[in-house]
């Protein structure tokens, strides 16, 4: 495939917030002294007034944003999502969660492309975390088109909404002229008969790269973006569920409480279908160059396409 642009998708998060600061006033912004890791130093320069530092104190943060809500602001709390979705869930679950504050928590930094940071930052639970507050969106775009439109749509949305992005740079593959981003709606980026991958995050790239290879070896690959995985897009997975009768999930996160879980529960329901789930396999990340890790621990179309022709082995 043709080589992309990359970008991180915690850069385009910083400059969305900047560019929509203008159309939405009462957007404001919180951080947790990590404005330049984070990139809300963008929002930050552009609009002091309405970025507010809260120090290293991320359960504070949390509640900071929960009483901004209440006067009518729209207020992003940002932090490493080790810290946003881990050191502060309680506070997330009982100051947001509960009565339901429309509250944004943009979590950068998440996964094991953290890399060199180590397991101590490489969260890869947080998505089954913030799964289970009840009314959480939850949202894992896969390049910079997405996670900026993201963004937008979840200053729309009334309601908390958890919004996951990267520290590493990921290939561009959205044309931001056609794209459309809806809150619980997945994109068919290809048809297929023969099996599903459903991917998020930086492992939809991965996805497609690994249909190109399937197809190359005779076997018809649908692949699903799913960048929201609460609510999950049930009708899109049970259809492909029907029409393949094999789904392979692929996620930078673990396989415990994440998208697999999600897909599975959603075809237990309603059309049962083997689902193999390819993400980090119930153990801690370790120091490490990212694209290092990510192939070490399976997440790269290589293992997806071994995945799938074992599967289907099987099948």
């Amino acid at each position: 495939m043709a080589d992309l642009v990359k970008k991180a998708t915690r850069e385009s998060y910083g400059e969305a917030l900047a560019e929509l600061g203008d159309k939405y006033e009462n957007l404001y912004v919180l951080d947790a002294d990590l404005a330049g890791a984070t990139k809300t130093g963008i929002f930050k320069k552009k609009f002091p007034d309405r970025h507010i530092d809260c120090g290293i104190a991320e359960a504070n943060m949390m509640g900071i944003a929960a009483g901004l809500s209440t006067t009518g602001k729209i207020p992003f709390a940002s932090s490493f999502a080790m810290f946003a979705a881990g050191r502060a869930y309680e506070i997330v679950r009982n100051s947001i969660g509960y009565p339901h504050l429309n509250v944004k928590i943009g979590a950068t930094h998440a996964g094991i492309s953290v890399g060199e940071d180590g397991a101590s930052h490489q969260c890869n639970e947080d998505i089954a975390l913030m799964r289970t507050i009840p009314g959480m969106t939850v949202i894992n775009p896969a390049d910079d088109v997405e996670a900026r439109a993201a963004v937008e749509a979840a200053i729309l949305h009334d309601g908390p909404v958890y919004i996951r992005f990267g520290r590493l740079a990921v290939p561009i593959f959205h044309d931001k002229t056609t794209y459309k981003f809806e809150i619980g709606k997945g994109e068919q980026l290809t048809d297929g008969s023969d099996v599903t991958i459903i991917a998020t995050g930086l492992m939809v790239y991965e996805a497609i790269k690994a249909a190109e290879e399937l197809k190359n070896d005779g076997i018809s690959a649908r692949v699903i973006n799913i960048h929201t995985i609460k609510p999950l897009d049930k009708e899109l997975v049970v259809k492909a569920a029907k029409e393949t009768g094999l789904i392979v999930t692929a996620e930078e996160h673990s396989i415990i409480g994440g998208l697999g879980s999600a897909v599975c529960d959603a075809v237990c329901e309603e059309c049962p279908v083997k689902v193999v789930k390819i993400g980090v396999n119930d153990v801690f990340g370790h120091s490490g160059p990212a694209a290092d890790l990510l192939k070490e621990f399976g997440l790269c179309s290589e293992n997806i396409v071994a995945t799938v022709k074992k599967a289907l082995a099987e099948k």
